[in-house]
C-alpha cells in the first residue's frame, strides 16, 4: 500500500513550499495524441542549489522566473537536444516528464538519465519518481526514491536538511540539521553570481532529502581529486557510454520507510544532487544532467497507456468496488489473467 508521506526532496524558498513552484509546471499530453518519443518532453521544475555553474547552465538573469527557467531547461535537455544543465551543490533538482507514462517493465531497467560523468568523476544524484494520481498534470503527488546501491550504507544520511543563505557575489553559506556548516566557495574560474538569480530575492533556499557518503579522495600519484562511481541507481554517476549504469528500474522505488512499492508506471521523474562535498580547487560536487530516455516507450501503448495488454485483464473495478467493462478515468482495481491484482490510474483523455 502506498503511503501518503515519502522520504522525498522538498524545497522551501523563504517560507514558500514546493507547491508555489508547481504552479509553473507543464501539462503532460494524453497518451495516444501523437507518436510517443523516447526523449523528455518538458522540464516542469528547475531549482538548483548554489554552485559555480549556476546562472550559466542554463544562462539566467534576475528577470527570469521559475517558468522561464523551466523553459530554458526544456530547450537544453528535452527532445534529445543534448544540452546540459547544472543542479548546483547538494539538494538542487530538476523535474521532468515524457509525452507518455514510463512503464515499469518487470525484470528490465525502464529509463536512463544522462549526465557528464566520466571515469573517476562521478557526481551522483538521487532519482525519484511520481505518479500523477490526482490527474492534474503537475508533479504535486507522492514521490518515491529509487533505492540505489548506497541507500543502506551506514554513512548515508536520510532526512538531511540544508539551508543556503544569499549574499550577493559572496561565498554562499550553508547550515544543516546535523550541526554542520560551510560555504559554496567562489573561485577564479567562474565570476558570475553562484546563487540562483531568479530566487535570490527570497534570501534563502532550503532542501531536504538524502545525503550520500562522500566519494572523493585526493590521489597523490596524479595530484588530483578522484570521484569513483557508486555501483548503481544514481544519475551522473556512470559515463553515458555505460547505458546500463545510467539506467533506472522503477521496481527500485521505496516509500519513506524504505519499503518497496509497486508502481505500474510513473509520470514524473526528479533528480537531485545528493553530494555535499568540496574537492579542493575543483570546488563543490555538482550534478549535471544532459537528458533522459524511456528505454521502452512502446510499452505505454497498451490499455490505459501504461503497458497492460487488454487480453491480460479479466475484470476492472472502480475504487468503490463497482465492476466496469473498461478502465475509467482515475484509480481502478484490475484483476489480471494470472490472478494478480493491480491498481491502475487512467488519465482523462
Amino acid at each position: 500500500m502506498m503511503k501518503s508521506c515519502v522520504k522525498a526532496l522538498s524545497c522551501a524558498v523563504a517560507g514558500y513550499g514546493l507547491a508555489c513552484l508547481n504552479a509553473f509546471g507543464q501539462q503532460t499530453q494524453p497518451v495516444g495524441t501523437a507518436a510517443q518519443s523516447k526523449f523528455i518532453q518538458a522540464v516542469d521544475e528547475y531549482v538548483p542549489a548554489p554552485g559555480q555553474f549556476v546562472n550559466t547552465l542554463p544562462e539566467a538573469t534576475a528577470a527570469d522566473t521559475p517558468a522561464t527557467m523551466a523553459q530554458k531547461c526544456t530547450e537544453a535537455i528535452a527532445n534529445g537536444n543534448g544540452g546540459m544543465i547544472t543542479l548546483g551543490a547538494w539538494g538542487g533538482y530538476v523535474t521532468f516528464h515524457f509525452d507518455h507514462p514510463v512503464v515499469n517493465v518487470e525484470g528490465q531497467r525502464d529509463f536512463a538519465v544522462w549526465g557528464n560523468a566520466f571515469t573517476n568523476n562521478a557526481e551522483p544524484a538521487v532519482v525519484m519518481v511520481s505518479v500523477d494520481a490526482n490527474g492534474n498534470g503537475r508533479p504535486d503527488d507522492t514521490w518515491y526514491e529509487l533505492r540505489g546501491s548506497e541507500y543502506a550504507n551506514s554513512k548515508t544520511v536520510h532526512g538531511y536538511r540544508l539551508t543556503y543563505t544569499y549574499s550577493a557575489m559572496q561565498d554562499v553559506a550553508w547550515t544543516d540539521n546535523k550541526g554542520g556548516s560551510g560555504v559554496v566557495a567562489r573561485n577564479r574560474y567562474h565570476a558570475q553570481e553562484y546563487f540562483p538569480l531568479w530566487l535570490a530575492s527570497e534570501g534563502t533556499l532550503t532542501f531536504e532529502g538524502c545525503r550520500l557518503p562522500d566519494n572523493a579522495y585526493y590521489d597523490e600519484a596524479t595530484r588530483q581529486f578522484l570521484l569513483p562511481a557508486y555501483a548503481y541507481g544514481y544519475a551522473d554517476n556512470q559515463p553515458n557510454t555505460d547505458v546500463e549504469g545510467c539506467s533506472m528500474d522503477i521496481g527500485w522505488a521505496v516509500d519513506d520507510a524504505g519499503q518497496p512499492v509497486t508502481l505500474d508506471h510513473v509520470d514524473f521523474i526528479r533528480c537531485y544532487n545528493a553530494m555535499n562535498q568540496v574537492c579542493g580547487n575543483i570546488g563543490e560536487t555538482s550534478t549535471e544532467i544532459t537528458g533522459a530516455e524511456d528505454l521502452h516507450p512502446d510499452a505505454s501503448t497498451g490499455i490505459s497507456g501504461i503497458g497492460l495488454s487488454p487480453s491480460a485483464v479479466t475484470r476492472c473495478y472502480s475504487i468503490d468496488g463497482r465492476q466496469s467493462a473498461t478502465l475509467r478515468p482515475g484509480l481502478n482495481i484490475v484483476r489480471m489473467e494470472d490472478g494478480t491484482i493491480k491498481k491502475v490510474f487512467r488519465k482523462n483523455n
